[in-house]
């Protein structure tokens, strides 16, 4: 118990850089992916292919691999060659992977709003925009809910992929302790820290879930 204890300041070091990429993307990826999935279902051919490509490059290539071409490859891209550090690479990447896999979600929750409220709001008056804020987008957040869910979820695991940048994260203080130290406790620990996370989340969507759930 005094070696866990020891090790527990690292270990909240560590929690705190896994939170910040959490959270940062989070906020950046579900308004992006929102854009996204509108522009997938607008009239303009072009913005939809585009926006299709998009979609399917980043979730048809593995995430760490979209990790390491922003950070050690972007700058070697013509015309934009920027050199970003491990922090906003890492947020670049995660961001840029999840908005595509939230626009997914998204669209099929934009999708599944029966196309009559459409017309009824059009027979009111109401513009696209606010038809979609005011008709489509309260419903759409009731649908999409638990796949949004399990999308934060695996968030919280995946942000362990940023310890190949080299990145103070939970897991790469996880394992700088247990080289040191030569001691596994460490690994139950980030376990623990992973489980709590994650907990915290479920509980948080499965209330949002019940208060949606009344409007049925």
């Amino acid at each position: 118990m005094d070696y866990i204890i020891s090790i527990l300041p690292a270990m909240f070091e560590g929690t705190s850089a896994t939170l910040q990429m959490f959270f940062i993307t989070i906020i950046l990826s579900i308004p992006l992916g929102l854009l996204l999935a509108l522009g997938r279902m607008s009239s303009n051919r072009g913005l939809r292919s585009s926006i299709a490509t998009y979609i399917w490059v980043m979730r048809g290539t593995p995430l760490m691999l979209q990790l390491l071409f922003v950070y050690f490859g972007l700058p070697f891209v013509p015309v934009i060659g920027v050199r970003l550090d491990d922090f906003p690479a890492a947020l670049l990447a995660f961001s840029l992977n999840y908005a595509a896999y939230f626009a997914e979600i998204f669209r099929a929750g934009i999708q599944a709003i029966d196309k009559g409220q459409y017309e009824a709001a059009r027979s009111l008056g109401m513009t696209y925009t606010q038809t979609m804020r005011r008709i489509v987008l309260p419903q759409v957040i009731r649908h999409v809910l638990p796949p949004v869910s399990n999308e934060t979820i695996t968030l919280v695991k995946d942000t362990s992929l940023i310890y190949v940048l080299a990145m103070n994260d939970l897991l790469r203080t996880t394992r700088s302790l247990v080289q040191r130290d030569f001691n596994i406790m460490p690994f139950v620990v980030a376990g623990i820290f992973y489980l709590l996370m994650t907990l915290v989340l479920t509980v948080m969507f499965e209330k949002l879930e019940k208060k949606y759930s009344q409007y049925n």
